[in-house]
């Protein structure tokens, strides 16, 4: 089985470029299944563990599901993840502001995601509409999460892909290097530019990392 955990109010189009997702014994979850614990419930109830594909908000649910079911995790790919997405000057920990957060929801809100992280408009638009009140469980959701010093205490042995734009605005580069120490065995490719909707600017790349994983996993 793959788990496709999505980023904050993306649609199911995010992946429309990659193959993988076409699949059988793929699983695509949207933000609201993943806060409402329907990703959980399906990796808990796969006997043979699963490959989970977490891009932005989804890595951070991805990382949350490792703590608490790691013996359930064939693999990972993290695209655009982070374990605490706030900034905290205080630890020297760079991440999103709160007015640079409250302008991404405010763009979002008033574009509708057209155009808002420059996706070509021939290409699938990977952001939607939804509810104040969904949009802000998500929003509290990137607020509070924090789960560097649980990832710091695991051990992992199982195959890890990191993909990483240079110059992300929103997941910041220096997250695929707390990555790396929390997963030495991972394979990190830092991808040139700014791009945060990573399934669509590499999904050549992401499609070869997932198949790979999948090729040696019980689905």
């Amino acid at each position: 089985m793959v788990l496709v955990l999505n980023g904050w109010a993306a649609s199911v189009h995010a992946w429309d470029l990659c193959h993988f997702a076409r699949r059988p014994g793929v699983e695509i979850f949207s933000y609201l299944d993943q806060l409402d614990g329907a990703a959980e419930r399906a990796l808990v109830r796969e006997e043979g563990g699963a490959v989970i594909v977490g891009w932005s908000m989804g890595g951070a649910m991805a990382l949350k599901l490792f703590i608490r079911h790691p013996e359930k995790i064939r693999a990972l790919v993290l695209l655009a993840a982070t374990a605490r997405m706030m900034e905290e000057k205080s630890e020297a920990w760079s991440g999103m502001s709160e007015r640079r957060l409250k302008a991404f929801e405010m763009g979002l809100k008033l574009t509708r995601g057209e155009g808002f992280f420059g996706v070509d408009e021939k290409l699938p638009n990977p952001y939607m509409a939804d509810t104040d009140e969904n949009l802000g469980r998500g929003l509290d959701f990137l607020r509070q999460t924090d789960v560097r010093r649980e990832l710091l205490a695991l051990k992992s042995d199982f195959p890890v892909r990191i993909f990483q734009s240079e110059h992300d605005g929103i997941v910041r580069p220096e997250n695929a290097a707390f990555l790396k120490r929390v997963f030495p065995q991972a394979i990190v490719d830092m991808v040139a530019g700014s791009e945060h909707a990573l399934p669509i600017l590499i999904p050549g790349k992401i499609d070869a990392a997932v198949e790979a994983f999948m090729a040696n996993t019980t689905l």
